[in-house]
């Protein structure tokens, strides 16, 4: 499943519909473990990017790519793999199984209030958070 998610969304062909939260976890989990953070991180910056556009999704203030959320997850998905999988990689499905407290669309609330991530600067550039510091990626 993951190989066939990745696929997809590297060619901008997941429906709005399908772009879950659980397929965001998914697709970080495969990009932090293929990619070194960085290389990561630009890969799913620009896949988001494509596949709103593929989907039609509006860019506005409270619509389209966020990138402080993009890299606060990525972080959070990063740190987590690192701290508890590395070692044995499952695929992406059995990541998500693994780590029911990623699996939560609201994690962000416990590091950013709302004002924070409502921020137009959060939306264009990342923004450390403002509640609760972020895992510290791992060196």
């Amino acid at each position: 499943m993951g190989c066939k998610l990745l696929a997809r969304f590297e060619r901008s062909s997941i429906p709005r519909t399908e772009w879950t939260h659980r397929a965001h976890v998914q697709i970080a989990y495969l990009h932090v473990k293929n990619y070194s953070y960085a290389v990561a991180l630009d890969k799913l910056r620009s896949g988001i990017k494509s596949l709103n556009a593929a989907n039609g999704v509006e860019e506005g203030p409270r619509s389209g790519y966020h990138e402080t959320i993009t890299v606060a997850f990525l972080r959070i998905v990063e740190s987590t793999f690192h701290a508890y999988d590395v070692a044995y990689p499952p695929s992406s499905e059995e990541f998500c199984d693994r780590h029911p407290e990623l699996m939560c669309s609201k994690l962000f609330r416990l590091f950013y209030s709302p004002i924070a991530l409502a921020d137009p600067r959060a939306k264009a550039e990342f923004v450390e958070p403002d509640l609760a510091r972020l895992p510290d990626l791992p060196r």
